[in-house]
């Protein structure tokens, strides 16, 4: 298994675990299915319309996308835990026949090319380790005239070493970016960045929804009504206190990236700019 196998996997299991489901509930990002909805507006999700969820999770956004725009949803996530109980959900709902989930690499993602309209991808671009193959496979599977919807923690150019360890803890590594940086990647593979929204108010609205629910969860265990083995209570609430201070510092923040891959003729050179 290389180093960054072992990453993804260590995401994968991060993300599935019953703590973070303690501290994030069912949706695993900044803004809830609120931005989820923003970003379906912007990607013009209509019921014709196809779209790849990737590192799609328990499945929250794609169930709600489908259900709310009519539109034909394929997950596909790095864990086979997060695709099983998504196909779950997706049967529970009777959606099972627009929404299907299935394991697999963003950076390698199973699908055909151009077999999508719309590419969403929710608070995970930060954690993949090769970002400009992420991009280009995105790019690779949209038709022309598809766009991609990202919305992703942001940083400064900047950050105090406890920081940096605040985002190894929520994302795995320490690899956010200014959100020019993310508008590079996608940039580099080809598509136009059409739009951008900072978000960072409902990035300030989680960090204190989970130093809520630390405190919640940390009560529970000793009542001994959950169990959360290995959880350090003590160093959780410490990060998500320098989470919030960096956010309202304007350290961290949160932003939607809306870009587009441009229809052109077959044999036809692309300008730069």
């Amino acid at each position: 298994m290389t180093d960054t196998d072992s990453i993804k996997q260590c995401c994968a299991r991060a993300y599935a675990s019953g703590f973070a489901r303690v501290l994030l509930g069912d949706s695993f990002h900044p803004g809830g299915l609120r931005l989820t909805a923003r970003l379906g507006v912007l990607l013009g999700l209509t019921p014709q319309s196809h779209v790849l969820d990737v590192a799609s999770g328990n499945g929250t956004s794609a169930l709600y996308l489908a259900e709310r725009f009519g539109c034909q949803v394929t997950g596909v996530d790095f864990s086979a835990t997060n695709v099983e109980a998504a196909n779950q959900a997706a049967h529970a709902k009777a959606l099972a026949g627009r929404v299907q989930f299935h394991a697999g690499d963003a950076e390698r993602l199973p699908v055909d090319d151009a077999s999508f309209d719309a590419v969403l991808c929710e608070c995970a671009f930060c954690t993949f380790p090769d970002k400009p193959s992420a991009a280009r496979e995105f790019a690779r599977v949209l038709r022309p005239g598809g766009a991609v919807g990202l919305s992703d923690l942001t940083r400064g150019p900047s950050l105090p070493a406890n920081l940096n360890d605040l985002l190894a803890w929520v994302a795995c590594i320490a690899d956010a970016q200014p959100v020019e940086g993310y508008a590079a990647y996608l940039g580099g593979a080809g598509l136009t960045v059409a739009h951008i929204e900072p978000h960072d108010d409902a990035l300030l609205e989680m960090v204190n929804q989970v130093r809520l629910r630390l405190l919640g969860a940390e009560i529970a265990v000793g009542l001994k009504k959950i169990e959360l083995p290995g959880v350090d209570f003590s160093t959780a609430k410490r990060m998500a206190q320098s989470a919030l201070d960096a956010v309202r510092a304007g350290t961290l923040g949160y932003a939607i990236l809306h870009a587009t891959k441009t229809d052109r003729p077959a044999g036809s050179t692309p300008t730069g700019g």
